[in-house]
């Protein structure tokens, strides 16, 4: 085992939460497996995608617009939605490691527990564990699953079993620490507020990209207070 493994399995907090992350995520790809079979997919090509792509929600999106035979749509929504991890990986590129199959591997792992995950960590340390310990633990609990419910066939669709709120109510829960920061605050508001107001009226990953406007505020001059002359 080596010194960095050690290192990860000591940190009981990153351990908890990660597994708990893990096991919504398996419950999810289980769900995703047996749909994209009861869609019509083959199972290896359901299989191949989780290895290939690892992407939830590019993955569901994928399946339901293949299944409507359109899958020329699937690919093009698919690098929209994904779009967002290009400032991802500006964000955590020095996380990922500066060796060249680190930065391949990292950026396979890229997704956003990942990147959240590694970003809540107060040093540069502990950020690397959390980004490879979570982007490792995901993507095995993710293809098991997804073996798996191609195997059981269908169990059903995981927004009506509550798991699509897994993710966010996670990742909203690591966040919630750099809230107290005025500045965040504010973007993070900005930006939610943005996503909200332009999800009825864009296609599914625009408002995501969309919601990266409320960093503009970062790069607006702040006001100082004015020192008057002491008497």
């Amino acid at each position: 085992m080596t010194a960095a493994a050690r290192s990860i399995l000591g940190d009981r907090s990153l351990v908890r939460d990660v597994g708990a992350l893990g096991l919504a995520v398996f419950a999810v790809s289980i769900s995703f497996g047996a749909i994209a079979v009861a869609a019509g997919i083959p199972a290896g090509l359901t299989i191949l995608m989780s290895l290939v792509v690892f992407a939830g929600g590019s993955q569901f999106l994928a399946v339901g617009l293949i299944a409507a035979g359109n899958p020329f749509a699937a690919v093009f929504a698919g690098l929209l939605l994904n779009a967002r991890h290009l400032p991802f990986g500006l964000a955590i590129g020095e996380v990922i490691g500066t060796r060249w199959w680190q930065r391949l591997l990292g950026a396979h792992l890229l997704v956003d527990e990942s990147v959240a995950f590694a970003l809540a960590q107060p040093d540069p340390v502990r950020r690397r564990h959390a980004y490879w310990a979570t982007g490792c633990t995901l993507f095995v609990l993710w293809n098991i699953g997804a073996v798996l419910g191609v195997l059981l066939g269908n169990v059903g669709d995981p927004d009506r079993l509550g798991l699509d709120a897994a993710f966010p109510a996670g990742l909203f829960a690591l966040l919630l620490p750099t809230l107290k920061d005025p500045t965040t605050r504010l973007v993070a508001l900005t930006g939610a507020l943005v996503a909200v107001v332009t999800t009825p009226i864009l296609p599914a990953g625009l408002p995501v990209l969309m919601a990266l406007s409320g960093l503009l505020l970062v790069a607006l001059p702040r006001r100082r207070p004015s020192s008057e002359p002491s008497s």
